[in-house]
């Protein structure tokens, strides 16, 4: 009977820790809820299709501002390492520095990076960037938490995105 028991309590602990495991899946096209968004201009839509496969997450990101439509093509790698990454916005490609770990919960995920980006006249700007990705419980929305300081100060955005 003790044996029965000691191996019970060791399969339910082993279970829990498998539960508190499991990592937000963000594979999915996800189109931006303006009324739940803060801190973007009025009439940005935003489309996010985005794959992920373990600890790598794929993003190409719609952006249309009414003047014109920006691609973004991204890649998030999870693992809590600095690592050198390129954003292309456009045709238009940005280096940098990034960090990006798993929330404790595996709700989401928070990232840090220092990117250098070529600014309208020509002249390089470097930004430092900082994102919280968040899953909400029931799968069908995420939360981006944003902060971009750069020569123009700090800019905060809270994005909300939902399951095309």
């Amino acid at each position: 009977m003790r044996k029965i028991t000691l191996a019970n309590v060791t399969l339910l602990a082993l279970s829990l820790l498998a539960f508190a495991a499991a990592k937000a899946n963000f594979t999915g096209t996800w189109v931006m809820d303006s009324s739940r968004t803060e801190g973007v201009p009025a009439g940005v839509e935003q489309t996010m299709t985005l794959t992920q496969s373990e600890d790598k997450l794929v993003l190409e990101n719609k952006i249309n501002t009414g003047q014109g439509e920006n691609t973004v093509k991204d890649t998030y790698i999870i693992n809590g390492k600095e690592m050198e990454f390129t954003q292309k916005v456009n045709d238009q490609e940005s280096k940098g520095k990034r960090t990006t770990k798993w929330l404790a919960d595996g709700s989401g995920f928070e990232s840090s990076e220092e990117i250098a980006r070529q600014a309208a006249d020509g002249t390089q700007i470097a930004q430092q960037v900082t994102r919280k990705w968040v899953m909400a419980a029931d799968g069908k929305s995420f939360t981006v938490e944003m902060s971009v300081k750069g020569p123009n100060g700090t800019q905060q955005t809270k994005r909300v995105f939902v399951k095309k």
